[in-house]
């Protein structure tokens, strides 16, 4: 049974940062396909960040240079660093797992299959 919890979301004011965790069991981090996904009210749901088996990652273009995603291997643990935060960064934050995807489908919400339950992040 794969379950992935999110925690880290609140509130944070303009610039200031945030780290997103994403604790995974029933899973490895290591072997799979993870991303961070986010939903602002009345906006379709959006890929933010990426990491692919091996390391590779992708950003969504208004995160980069902003957010990082990583993964702890000993804590089986996704992490999504982000720093400069504007109001416009303000959504639910859901974390999403794959055991297998391409790497030209990672931001693509329709790829994954398992979902956590979401942690909010509030930017004013």
């Amino acid at each position: 049974h794969v379950q992935l919890v999110e925690s880290g979301g609140g509130s944070v004011q303009v610039g200031g940062s945030l780290t997103l965790s994403c604790e995974a069991s029933g899973y490895s981090v290591s072997k799979g396909y993870m991303a961070w996904f986010r939903q602002a009210p009345g906006k379709e749901r959006e890929g933010v960040a990426a990491i692919a088996r091996g390391g590779d990652k992708r950003y969504v273009d208004s995160v980069k240079g902003r957010f990082t995603i990583s993964v702890d291997n000993a804590d089986n643990t996704l992490y999504l660093q982000m720093n400069s935060l504007t109001p416009g960064d303000t959504a639910m934050y859901y974390c999403a797992a794959v055991r297998a995807c391409s790497t030209e489908a990672l931001l693509r919400s329709d790829t994954y299959y398992y979902w956590g339950q979401g942690t909010q992040v509030t930017v004013s």
